[in-house]
């Protein structure tokens, strides 16, 4: 088992958490169930499945939900961007939580790497 609370890409996961729902309370009411909804549990879910996955016996396993968290940041990314597209945030007011999300991206796969690397057996 890890201790998430010391993981620099929990607590930056929470920080972008934090931030997604910031800007979703200024979105129109009207995207109350959609993209408010999704775009918040999207990121609710990248802390919340890298703390998951510490909490298991083995480190193949801790791998799987940091690969969970990542599906989870590129869903929240396609959302920023819809935004855009809709006309719901300029993306120079979210230029900064993009920037954000791409370093915990980085930061998952490095952890990741860590623990799916195949060490070959001694003979």
């Amino acid at each position: 088992m890890h201790d998430f609370r010391k993981l620099d890409v929990w607590e930056k996961s929470m920080q972008l958490a934090t931030n997604i729902y910031d800007l979703t309370s200024e979105y129109p009411d009207t995207e109350k169930y959609g993209l408010i909804s999704q775009m918040r549990r999207s990121s609710i879910s990248i802390p919340s499945n890298i703390a998951e996955g510490a909490g298991r016996s083995h480190n193949k396993e801790f791998a799987q939900f940091l690969s969970i968290s990542m599906g989870s940041a590129f869903e929240l990314e396609t959302q920023l961007l819809l935004s855009i597209r809709l006309n719901l945030v300029k993306k120079e007011n979210v230029k900064h939580i993009l920037d954000e999300l791409e370093s915990v991206c980085k930061m998952l796969n490095v952890l990741k790497q860590r623990f799916t690397k195949i060490q070959s057996p001694k003979i």
